[in-house]
């Protein structure tokens, strides 16, 4: 299994990025957002996730720990495969996407290529209490900019830690988001 990749980008086509480590080139599906975050020439760090299938071997890559985390659980869904987790995950930043889920935002969720009522309202059902409290109300906007791009540090590092996407949301909720990132993590643990 391959962890994540770090290199140079070194070539970008159709929402994929070839990466070069070390001399080897790997193929990398990004979403639209990561795609947009990246230039050609610059070193990146991707969290990859490895699906093999019968006649198929793809790397798909996340510029945060929480966007693979909530990839997985797309996928985990009956009728979600990787393309449609990507599409999902293309529509917004990593945040926006589980903060919808969260708030049971099935139109959001169906605008994404690929991704009908049916398969949205499932990917609700099936999540909603494994992606956390919602950090805001309301409907979601589809966003194809990405505002700060900067991934939650904090909650990548809870997760590595072992939390889930759940668990490291809640024990993140009512931390000041504008302390330092291992003060967050600190106070976060101490809960």
């Amino acid at each position: 299994m391959i962890g994540h990749l770090k290199g140079i980008i070194t070539e970008k086509f159709n929402n994929a990025i070839i990466i070069d480590v070390n001399g080897v080139g790997y193929e990398v599906t990004v979403s639209a957002l990561d795609f947009e975050n990246c230039n050609l020439d610059e070193e990146r760090k991707f969290y990859t996730y490895h699906s093999v299938r019968e006649n198929a071997e793809e790397l798909y890559g996340f510029s945060s720990l929480m966007a693979k985390k909530l990839f997985e659980l797309l996928i985990s869904v009956q009728g979600i495969g990787p393309k449609a987790g990507m599409a999902i995950l293309s529509l917004a930043e990593p945040e926006e996407v589980r903060n919808a889920i969260a708030n049971a935002d099935a139109g959001f969720i169906s605008k994404a290529s690929g991704v009908g009522k049916k398969s949205a309202e499932r990917v609700i059902v099936d999540l909603r209490d494994k992606v956390g409290i919602p950090s805001k109300y309301g409907t979601t906007e589809v966003k194809f900019k990405v505002e700060d791009g900067e991934p939650d540090e904090a909650l990548d590092a809870l997760m590595a830690l072992g939390f889930s996407l759940k668990e490291a949301t809640a024990a993140l909720e009512k931390i000041d988001p504008n302390l330092a990132v291992e003060e967050r993590i600190k106070l976060a643990l101490q809960k």
